[in-house]
């Protein structure tokens, strides 16, 4: 039976897709102001709804904070992607996440790049609200969803194009 060997969805140009799975709301009302105030650039934001995070794109993994709580991407047109795991969870210093992936990796939309230990952190009382930033998005025409539920690897919930 050929229903278990999933295939893999292709994205389109141009297109980010959910790093994980949940209900996106407005960025403004993440409960971080560098997050809401988009300090980072502009993005989407996320309530999980499961533990795993995956690549929004197919492009290079620029950075991997060593806190795994964070990672940032760039496309081959040249958008940067930061992608933040919850709020003030950089304090956890990479307890309860596990990477998948390295600095320097090219990875394709739907990769699996961190598992997150959900239960820990809520125990913890921490905020894993997700934010997918783009902190070059001015040089870009965004089009970016605002609420909704997403699947990861799956859902665009951006749109971009070069100005």
């Amino acid at each position: 039976m050929l229903f278990f060997n999933k295939k893999k969805r292709e994205l389109p140009d141009c297109c980010i897709a959910a790093v994980v799975s949940g209900r996106i709301i407005p960025l403004d009302q993440v409960r971080d102001e560098a997050f809401a105030q988009k300090m980072l650039g502009d993005g989407v934001a996320i309530l999980p709804g499961d533990d795993c995070i995956v690549a929004p794109c197919k492009g290079k993994v620029t950075m991997l904070y060593p806190t795994l709580h964070a990672f940032g991407m760039k496309t081959a047109d040249g958008l940067e992607i930061l992608v933040h795991i919850g709020i003030n969870t950089v304090a956890l210093k990479g307890k309860g996440f596990k990477a998948f992936i390295e600095q320097g990796d090219e990875v394709e939309a739907g990769d699996k790049i961190i598992r997150v230990d959900s239960h820990f952190m809520q125990r913890e009382g921490y905020d894993l609200t997700v934010m997918t930033l783009f902190p070059n998005g001015e040089e870009y025409e965004l089009e970016i969803s605002r609420d909704g539920y997403a699947s990861k690897g799956a859902t665009v919930v951006a749109r971009y194009k070069r100005k």
